[in-house]
């Protein structure tokens, strides 16, 4: 782990106390109060109706993996460098009794064998972290199984240009959808850099390592939107603020 993935991973240790301190909500969020989108559930049915073993890739709190097994998964190993954050969710599956374990490792270099996987499932603020996209495609197709799918639920790689202003949408006149990079200044990831990708970029990296493209959707509504109340023009409808990915092997 180099010196830069080590400055983001420190970020994301101190930022991933808040699964610590928000321990019962996220809890309740698993015991069924938080399922996966309905768009997931639609475009992961035929998947999930096979009973796939899931590798999450950056895997976070680990909410969505209890829902992934009520959907139909029949196991999820979850993968995330916070030790933090692994550790939250590995005592959240044992308290469920569901059958969802936690590494904590860097991404891409996963820790698990050849072809393990029917199902890579990842997003939700994970790609931003990806320095390397061909590398985490490489790993992606190595993990899964012939027939296996990637489904991938992410912002959408325009959103780091949005403003917040509440009026109307404007473009921030700091960053460029062609950047290689920018330093993200909103919670929890403040001070990390992340990495931009644009949508022809993941669609050549996954082709690159043998998956073929199954589906691509852009959506409107955001993944993830602030608990204070937070409210933005780009969010109103016009712009695109997120994306499904579905390929096979």
């Amino acid at each position: 782990m180099d010196e830069l993935v080590r400055r983001n991973r420190a970020v994301w240790e101190q930022a991933s106390t808040k699964h610590v301190r928000e321990y019962d909500e996220l809890l309740e969020d698993a015991r069924g109060r938080k399922e996966l989108f309905p768009r997931e559930l639609e475009l992961l049915a035929p998947v999930l109706a096979g009973g796939p073993t899931v590798v999450h890739f950056q895997s976070g709190h680990g909410v969505d993996d209890p829902a992934l097994v009520r959907a139909g998964a029949r196991a999820v190993i979850g993968i995330d460098y916070s030790v933090v954050a692994a550790g939250a969710a590995q005592r959240r599956a044992v308290e469920l009794g569901v059958p969802c374990r936690y590494v904590a490792a860097e991404v891409p270099g996963v820790p698990v064998r050849d072809g393990c996987a029917d199902l890579v499932y990842t997003g939700k603020g994970a790609l931003i972290w990806m320095r390397d996209l061909d590398a985490w495609a490489r790993d992606v197709a190595r993990v899964l199984r012939p027939g296996g799918s990637l489904f991938v639920y992410e912002a959408h790689p325009a959103v780091p240009l949005w403003t917040w202003d509440e009026d109307e949408p404007r473009i921030r006149p700091d960053r460029s959808y062609f950047a290689e990079s920018h330093i993200n200044d909103t919670f929890p990831g403040d001070g990390a850099r992340e990495w931009q990708w644009t949508l022809g970029q993941l669609v050549t990296a996954i082709r690159r390592a043998g998956l073929r493209l199954d589906v691509l959707e852009e959506y409107a509504e955001p993944f993830w939107r602030p608990d204070d109340g937070t409210t933005a023009a780009a969010w109103s409808g016009r712009l695109p603020n997120a994306y499904a990915l579905l390929a096979h092997k």
